[in-house]
């Protein structure tokens, strides 16, 4: 557009003048407010902008200008301004937000793009905006919007809601209007419209979604809209575009996808809709295979998922092992401390579920690959190895036969001068090292009053 840039801080008076300029109302008045825009972008030049007397004001006033291109140009400098992360530039912006409302229904996307963003930018850095804006309507606002056919004014809304969702206030002052509204049907939809609409909405509405469950205020609501059964067929169909080509991008989507998932079926009112569907396995690790070496961090996300699955629920675990997926969870062992924590969680899911999965377990050659985990030096790890072992053994004697003729109990020596392990490990090398079929195998004192 012409205009030069300038990040370095400008003076007071060289701020002052890029005003005046504005004020003017000349022919250069654009040229001006142009200049304006570039200087907002540093820091200290926007504090000592909304300083001056009338700064904000003027924007404001060409901001609700009958001169598109003015308007536009003072939208521009306004969404600047919003980037600061000093809640005193925040706050001296507080006329705009009846304005930044009333325009969202404007006949410009690109202009109700801006708005939204300049709204978003606004709402993070200060409470006080976000309690005025909550009597000026915002939500009901933002519920007329999310039915725009537009999707870049669909993922800047996204990104407001976003916002407002994760302030302190929400669980009590927010998220209760939102559920008052249209906005949780219509974010599952975009959410679940996100392969075939673009993942831009879909993703800042699955954000949305995930904040909400975390509020731990309105899950019922969102279990009655039929959300676990939604992201279930979501995550199904995402694993099977993904299987044929890998989707750059969808790794952005599958995450709070996946956090949402886990932490409802985390909830206690979860028993009530708990999904039994083999697909959903398959999906999961489907997933974990294709974004294992790019994007590893989509690999605890779904183990913390697979954890609540099985964790109450028999279907899943037995499903695990007919659908032959235990290989490829013992191969996830290495990847992290986390991945590592959370696989052995899942074996010990498994594993509590009695003697017929401890020796399917067995059978599958879970224990040779737990004695890597079991020599690291992280107390976390080998604790969760421990507990894994202590049901193996408890469940499935053989398998305590089979530690000892591997090793394994010198692997676990290693640990015996660990305080935080010590009784367990003593525990556990009782019961491997008893002779087989000794009454106390079935029902160990020590193991029982350790674990």
């Amino acid at each position: 557009d012409g205009a030069e840039v300038m990040l370095e801080p400008l003076l007071e008076d060289e701020v002052s003048e890029l005003l005046r300029g504005v004020q003017r109302g000349s022919e250069d008045r654009k040229r001006s407010l142009r200049r304006l825009r570039r200087a907002l972008q540093n820091k200290e030049t926007q504090q000592k902008f909304v300083r001056l007397d009338g700064g904000v004001r003027t924007l404001i006033g060409l901001f609700t200008s009958s001169l598109a291109d003015v308007q536009m140009e003072a939208a521009r400098c306004l969404h600047e301004l919003s980037h600061s992360s000093d809640a005193a530039v925040a706050e001296a912006c507080m006329p705009l937000t009846s304005y930044l409302l009333t325009y969202l229904s404007g006949h410009s996307i690109e202009f109700t793009e801006l708005c939204l963003y300049t709204l978003g930018n606004l709402v993070v850095e200060s409470e006080a905006v976000r309690k005025q804006l909550l009597p000026q309507g915002i939500i009901p606002v933002l519920a007329s919007c999310i039915q725009s056919p537009h999707e870049a004014v669909l993922e800047g809304l996204g990104y407001v809601l976003s916002q407002l969702l994760q302030a302190k206030e929400a669980p009590t002052e927010i998220i209760p209007l939102v559920l008052d509204s249209v906005l949780p049907q219509h974010m599952l939809r975009l959410v679940c419209s996100g392969l075939k609409f673009g993942t831009g909405a879909a993703v800042e509405f699955a954000w949305c979604l995930h904040y909400i469950v975390c509020s731990h205020t309105a899950n019922v609501v969102l279990m009655s809209l039929g959300t676990v059964p939604a992201l279930t067929s979501l995550l199904c169909d995402i694993a099977s575009e993904i299987s044929q080509s890998i989707s750059e991008g969808l790794e952005l989507l599958i995450c709070p996808v996946l956090r949402c998932l886990g932490n409802l079926l985390a909830e206690e009112i979860a028993c009530e809709v708990q999904i039994q569907d083999e697909r959903l396995l398959v999906a999961m690790f489907i997933v974990m295979q294709c974004y294992l070496q790019k994007h590893p961090f989509i690999i605890p996300e779904c183990l913390w998922l697979l954890n609540n699955l099985t964790a109450d629920e028999p279907f899943f675990c037995s499903a695990l092992l007919s659908l032959d997926l235990l290989p490829a969870l013992l191969q996830l062992l290495p990847c992290s401390q986390t991945a590592s924590v959370l696989v052995l969680t899942v074996l010990c899911n498994i594993a509590e579920k009695g003697p017929a999965y401890c020796q399917q377990l067995h059978q599958q050659a879970a224990l040779p690959l737990l004695l890597g985990p079991l020599a690291l030096p992280d107390p976390e790890v080998v604790g969760q190895c421990l507990e894994l072992l202590h049901l193996l053994f408890l469940h499935w004697p053989q398998a305590a036969v089979d530690f000892v003729r591997q090793g394994g109990h010198q692997t676990l020596e290693q640990h015996q001068s660990t305080p935080e392990l010590q009784e367990r490990v003593q525990a556990l090398l009782d019961m491997a090292l008893q002779p087989l079929g000794a009454s106390a195998f079935s029902s160990s004192p020590a193991a029982s009053s350790t674990f």
